[in-house]
């Protein structure tokens, strides 16, 4: 059952040993080929031409992920509709020869509420694009703008500020108002119930070993290592569970946690918050756990692209803090800071698709029964150590199809050190960080 999601040839045909097609993690927009790149930058071109229709066309294009499906644009004489797909919300638009208009339903209210309308009054002052309305019994958000003025930048920021805002925006009022009913939310996919019993049981495990393992330090002086355990637990259920709704959006709260007021707590202090969100999500009954495992489309990341340099310095700053807990005898936490590293960058940045898929290989190499269990068959390691002929031809997958959008891009397998996990992820995030992500000029967007 998990054949299509591993990229499993057919007995007719032999199954290559590429990387292994597993959802896991956010949607990124940050994945755009050369040809994709081009149609944003021949968009712009044709709007200041004012050739308005082929503009259009081109963002939409430009817009959609054919792997994904996850924009529908359709021409009809004159006019166009289009649909995009943003987790449990799709946006609804259409293009006349005036104006182009979107709307997305939230919520269904049936009763008037002072409180939900006062709720939208207040997110309305956070808006730049877009804004929140009732339409008969459904509370939805709505954005227009006249034809002329719909550059690509404008509907890029516009369409993406009212898909991104309402998926959030629906499960917290839902959860918030017991008034509210769900409403067009029938696109998404739930995981079958073999992947459902193995991820909630992964969820449950990962938390409860964690927790055990800092209760069995010192929770003062290994303070920084208990910082990096939680954490590092934190963003592998983020990734490797991608849960959705209310449980995602307690997972974002949790990590706000730890990271406000940094300055007012003691590290002993913010991990103790972290602990208690922990056992708090444990007391969870199974099926409100599980009725957030689901899978959706996405057509915008929900974090913003960053320099290669900072992902750089977060996993410089974290090797760094590595080596003390590697030279104690620590071998465990010396993986979860390693980890942590560009994990951390990894839920925080919106990456480029190869450095998502180094951060996936890194990921199968620390969570290998895990990736078993779900059914692949293409392993990194072999005998417990990193296979290196098989990790060098994973970085020659992932490499060779950017060749044109990246072409100074390359890692060093010479320096990679295959001796052990510890010895290899030391390594291999060593050359992560000399990535180079330059395109040629007139190339990003």
């Amino acid at each position: 059952m998990f054949d299509k999601w591993f990229g499993r040839a057919s007995k007719e045909e032999k199954a290559p040993p590429s990387a292994p097609m597993i959802r896991f993690g956010r949607y990124s927009d940050n994945n755009k080929s050369l040809a994709k790149t081009k149609r944003w930058f021949e968009a712009e071109d044709l709007f200041k031409a004012k050739k308005l229709n082929e503009s259009i066309e081109a963002f939409f294009d430009y817009l959609r992920d054919e792997e994904a499906d996850n924009v529908q644009l359709k021409k009809e004489g004159v006019f166009y509709s289009f649909e995009i797909y943003q987790g449990t919300k799709i946006v609804k638009g259409l293009i006349n020869e005036q104006e182009i208009t979107a709307s997305v339903s939230l919520a269904r209210m049936e009763k008037p509420s002072v409180p939900v309308m006062r709720r939208l009054l207040e997110l309305n002052y956070s808006l730049y694009y877009s804004r929140y309305a009732l339409q008969g019994d459904k509370l939805c958000m709505l954005f227009d703008t006249p034809k002329a003025n719909a550059s690509p930048n404008k509907l890029y920021y516009g369409l993406k500020e009212i898909a991104t805002k309402a998926d959030k925006q629906d499960d917290l009022l839902i959860t918030d108002f017991n008034t509210l009913q769900a409403v067009d939310d029938s696109h998404v996919t739930f995981f079958p119930e073999q992947e459902t019993e193995m991820k909630y049981r992964y969820f449950q495990h990962w938390i409860q070993s964690t927790l055990k393992r800092v209760e069995e330090l010192n929770q003062d002086s290994f303070s920084g290592g208990i910082a990096y355990l939680l954490l590092t637990l934190l963003y592998r259920i983020d990734y490797l569970i991608t849960p959705e709704g209310k449980l995602l959006n307690e997972i974002e709260r949790i990590n706000n946690l730890y990271w406000s007021n940094k300055e007012e707590k003691t590290s002993v202090e913010r991990n103790q918050i972290l602990k208690d969100a922990f056992h708090k999500l444990l007391a969870w009954p199974k099926e409100e756990v599980v009725k957030y495992f689901y899978r959706s489309r996405a057509s915008f990341a929900i974090t913003m692209p960053k320099p290669h340099s900072a992902i750089a310095d977060s996993i410089q700053s974290a090797n760094e803090n590595m080596f003390w807990y590697r030279d104690n005898n620590y071998p465990d936490i010396a993986i979860a800071v390693m980890e942590y590293g560009l994990a951390y960058a990894q839920y925080s940045y919106s990456l480029p698709k190869p450095l998502n898929d180094f951060f996936d290989m890194m990921m199968e190499i620390n969570n290998p029964i895990y990736y078993a269990d779900l059914g692949a068959t293409h392993h990194l390691l072999q005998n417990d150590r990193p296979s290196a002929d098989r990790i060098n031809q994973r970085i020659e997958e992932i490499i060779h199809p950017f060749s044109d959008k990246y072409p100074k891009l390359h890692l060093d397998t010479s320096k990679l050190n295959f001796n052990s996990i510890l010895d290899f992820l030391l390594s291999f995030l060593s050359e992560i960080q000399n990535l180079n992500f330059d395109s040629p000029p007139h190339q990003t967007a």
